[in-house]
């Protein structure tokens, strides 16, 4: 055994992923002002410059009604929660709860859905509001609601006599459009997660995530981690779930199209109505202004393009005696067992940049339980309400910097990092007990740990 402990093995594991390099050699960006996570990859070629700077004219592109002055640019709504991607991912970040004095949700949003599953196998959306509460609508058109949010405190304790105080969240849903949701609705509150990253994430052989799954836990640690299939429209059938929460979305550009629908109420080839169903009918008579698709194909894949060549913010602080005293205890907590520490992508990109690098995203990209008190009690696809997707940690450390706050989990419930950890139960409590039993110098060096990713 090494000085500290550790295994000599986990030992040397630490020292391979000790690097700056989170996006291996040509996507990492060492920029670490308040735009961050709006890098592009470094030494861009003339042309993709082009399409990035596009695609980002796109993503800050504030949509407007039909018929507006550019065809191209408007058909937003009938109904939609922000008129523009950036309103959400804000600087390409992280989206938060509203806070004391914000009357709506600028950057979180509701899922919604009732028992049962649609003919694709993934949540059935509710009959009278579909599979999302859409805080705004048009002219004359009714918006469908808004979210009220209430806060109450749960105590704890670590082991050396500190007391922590962790604040769950209760929803009510009020000013309502279009009658009442129904005792049987389900809803699933969820904030804008950042945006970087994600091309590297989609060129992840399928094989090799599904290689970490133990859905069984024959090894017998504890930790199971599942993958989800969902419903791909390009391809009319499933496909392993990489991004979102609940890994529901198989690849970048039906994240986009679906975004596009539900939060800003336009369509595109992939989605090619709009979000109003037949209870409501001011939407419906509204949405036949403008000529769809609202969004192009050629808008589409640009837009998909943009988000597929932004950089990663480099690892900080990598020869810091505290952050390496928190590294060999996120091992040691078992925590590198779901946010993987280190993964190969494939070579199927069609960026180079993204192919055979060796990145440290630290996510196994699967399902995970993370126990009852974190439960949305909504299934999507095959996750259960209580599992989530293990979160990427890289960049998560500049969300302060970028966004303005430190609002972590998929409800941005947790304050900060250690809140964000003791949230953690289900395959996790081992690994949430552990820390509970660090004292105070052990606990800071682990959240510095992870703040340098």
């Amino acid at each position: 055994m090494a000085e500290d402990g550790l295994d000599p093995r986990l030992e040397a594991q630490i020292l391979e992923n000790r690097t700056e390099l989170s996006a291996g050699e040509y996507a990492t960006s060492f920029k670490f002002t308040r735009t961050a996570f709006a890098q592009p990859i470094p030494n861009l070629d003339r042309r993709r410059r082009r399409v990035f700077s596009f695609g980002d004219r796109l993503f800050n592109t504030q949509w407007v009604q039909a018929p507006g002055s550019v065809a191209s640019l408007d058909g937003l709504g009938p109904l939609f929660n922000r008129n523009s991607c950036a309103g959400c991912h804000i600087r390409d970040g992280r989206g938060r709860p509203p806070i004391a004095g914000e009357t709506r949700m600028l950057s979180k949003l509701i899922r919604l859905s009732i028992p049962g599953e649609n003919a694709q196998g993934g949540p059935l959306p509710h009959p009278v509001y579909g599979a999302q509460l859409q805080e705004q609508g048009i002219l004359g058109v009714s918006a469908e609601g808004k979210t009220q949010i209430t806060w109450t405190q749960e105590t704890g304790q670590f082991t050396d006599g500190t007391d922590f105080s962790l604040r769950k969240p209760s929803y009510k849903f009020t000013e309502l459009g279009y009658g009442p949701l129904g005792d049987d609705v389900l809803f699933s509150p969820r904030v804008s997660p950042a945006v970087f990253g994600l091309g590297l994430l989609e060129n992840i052989p399928e094989a090799d995530i599904v290689q970490q799954a133990d859905p069984e836990d024959l090894d017998g640690d504890g930790i199971s981690g599942r993958p989800n299939y969902v419903w791909s429209e390009e391809s009319q059938t499933k496909m392993l779930g990489r991004l979102g929460w609940k890994a529901n979305e198989p690849t970048l550009k039906q994240q986009i199209a679906g975004a596009f629908n539900g939060d800003i109420g336009l369509t595109t080839p992939l989605f090619e109505n709009n979000s109003c169903s037949e209870s409501q009918a001011d939407c419906q008579e509204a949405a036949t202004l403008g000529d769809p698709p609202d969004v192009s194909g050629e808008f589409l894949d640009k837009i998909t393009t943009y988000l597929s060549l932004l950089a990663v913010p480099a690892r900080r602080n990598v020869e810091g005696a505290l952050e390496q005293q928190g590294e060999r205890l996120f091992y040691q907590g078992q925590c590198a067992s779901c946010h993987l520490p280190q993964q190969l992508t494939g070579n199927s990109s069609v960026h180079e940049e993204h192919n055979n690098q060796t990145i440290h995203a630290y996510t196994d990209l699967l399902l995970h339980d993370m126990g009852p008190a974190l439960s949305d009690m909504r299934p999507d696809f095959e996750a259960s309400g209580q599992e989530w997707r293990t979160p990427p940690l890289w960049g998560i450390g500049l969300v302060e910097t970028t966004n303005n706050h430190t609002f972590y989990l998929h409800d941005g419930r947790a304050r900060n990092l250690l809140e964000a950890i003791l949230w953690h139960d289900g395959e996790a409590h081992e690994a949430k007990e552990f820390v509970r039993q660090l004292d105070e110098d052990d606990r800071d060096a682990l959240v510095a740990f992870v703040a340098s990713l």
